[in-house]
């Protein structure tokens, strides 16, 4: 019996995923596979790579994940790299919003959106008293009335109003999908607090009740064994080189680009540039919605246009290395963001050798600011020097840091973020019924229903395990 042939294109973090679990899974049931992880770049991983030098450990794209979402911690178990985690540090795990030119705490309680103690939103001069007025009424509105969908922009200044939008939620949500609040989907981003205003109908009340269960949790010991956010110790790119170096030899092919996709037969027919063709029974799409558009249209044009009418946001990430010398105060917290009504060239910094340890030896800082995102798409236009320029300006004048840099890297991710905006879900449910009717075909990523690390693992995982469940019932 010959070994099915599976090809995955795209060597991206949900690529890898995907091509561990098939491998992970014939290993399990004794069942060969002919498998190919093909990459169009000269190396795998995507967005996450790590560069250690002189004692620095800088990322290029995510420098941590998120512990509560479990796909990738059980990976990191599974494969062995869980003696590998480090958590953030535990002193001072504090944000900073610019406000009016200054660095102000994000106040002790405040989760994302909303306040879960009192005490220190009435003492932060963060907000007016119109403002903590305005989110306290939170605790007296009736349920918003049921809808389809909702910005994210439009729930929180319905709830708590516009100063919390802008200065605390906007910027908050922004570090994490680079997007505007005012057309990001609050149903495919952050559900839990839809479904907190329908049961608890107070989003503060709903938060109120979670702190006290987590801190009941916490006391008998059953909380959470990491910190929210967890990385590697020696970078995120740990993670990469660990699960490429359990592929079995010969299943990745980089600098090999997917031109089209075609059926033929039963049968899956991938064209490469250059004319080159590779024979598949199942085909797994680990791109980006807009390249994966381009990969189906001759199979599906309804498809191919649902895919490409997810919006992506480009972003770049700007590292600098100072002496500790060069602060003329010390860093305090693990970073700030910046509202875009600040109308500054970052979106935020990461105090990145405060927030985890090894990222900077001895008398050292490691600084990385973020630019561009879907609100401020001209900074990423910019050249790497005029980039550059503008993030040390912005250094100089919020942190007084005026020194020359030790080194800067500037790394650009252009159109990676995909934008889940209103309508997103529908979207992505007209996607999956389209794919589910071509067998043997399966999409995976970051675009449909997560962006973060642990999202694209699953991802990529699901669609292996789908693979296998079609072969089995084959």
């Amino acid at each position: 019996m010959s070994k099915p042939r599976i090809a995955i294109v795209g060597g991206g973090i949900a690529g890898i995923a995907a091509a561990h679990r098939l491998v992970e899974i014939s290993r399990e049931r004794g069942q060969g596979l002919d498998l190919q992880l093909l990459e169009a770049g000269s190396r795998l991983g995507g967005s996450i790579s790590s560069e250690r030098t002189d004692g620095f450990v800088i990322e290029s794209g995510p420098d941590s994940f998120i512990s509560e979402k479990p796909a990738a911690l059980r990976l990191c178990e599974r494969i062995g790299l869980a003696s590998r985690l480090i958590g953030t540090r535990e002193a001072d795990r504090r944000t900073f919003i610019v406000h009016d030119g200054r660095l102000h705490p994000l106040p002790d309680g405040f989760l994302l959106l909303a306040p879960t103690r009192f005490a220190p939103l009435l003492s932060t001069d963060l907000f007016t008293w119109r403002g903590k007025l305005r989110m306290g009424l939170d605790l007296l509105l009736p349920r918003g009335r049921e809808r389809d969908d909702e910005s994210l922009g439009s729930f929180v200044t319905r709830r708590l109003g516009r100063e919390a939008l802008e200065r605390v939620a906007q910027p908050l949500v922004g570090g994490i999908y680079t997007a505007d609040p005012d057309t990001l989907s609050l149903a495919a981003t952050m559900p839990r607090f839809l479904e907190m205003e329908r049961k608890h109908r107070s989003v503060i009340l709903a938060m109120w009740r979670q702190q006290k269960q987590a801190a009941a949790a916490a006391h008998t010991g059953s909380g959470a064994r990491w910190s929210l956010f967890v990385s590697f110790d020696e970078g995120m790119q740990t993670l990469v080189d660990h699960l490429a170096r359990r592929l079995p030899e010969g299943v990745v092919r980089l600098r090999t680009s997917v031109a089209a996709i075609d059926r033929d037969a039963g049968a899956w027919r991938l064209e490469m540039t250059g004319g080159a063709r590779f024979a598949a029974d199942a085909v797994i799409l680990a791109t980006p919605a807009h390249r994966a558009a381009g990969l189906v249209a001759r199979l599906d044009d309804a498809l191919a246009r649902a895919l490409g009418e997810i919006p992506y946001a480009s972003s770049a990430t700007v590292s600098l290395a100072f002496r500790e010398s060069s602060l003329p105060r010390p860093l305090e917290g693990f970073g700030f963001v910046v509202p875009v009504v600040e109308a500054r060239g970052i979106i935020a910094c990461t105090y990145s050798s405060r927030k985890y340890q090894g990222r900077a030896p001895e008398g050292h800082v490691l600084l990385r600011a973020f630019v561009g995102g879907a609100l401020q798409g001209q900074r990423f236009a910019e050249d790497d020097a005029s980039m550059v320029a503008n993030v040390r300006r912005e250094l100089a004048d919020l942190l007084g840091i005026r020194d020359e840099p030790l080194l800067v890297r500037v790394h650009r991710h252009p159109l990676a973020m995909p934008q889940y905006q209103v309508g997103h879900l529908d979207r992505i449910a007209r996607i999956e019924t389209r794919a589910a009717a071509l067998p043997g075909l399966y999409l995976c990523g970051n675009a449909y229903r997560g962006v973060g690390l642990p999202d694209c693992i699953r991802s990529g995982e699901e669609a292996a395990d789908a693979v296998f469940a079609r072969l089995a019932a084959d």
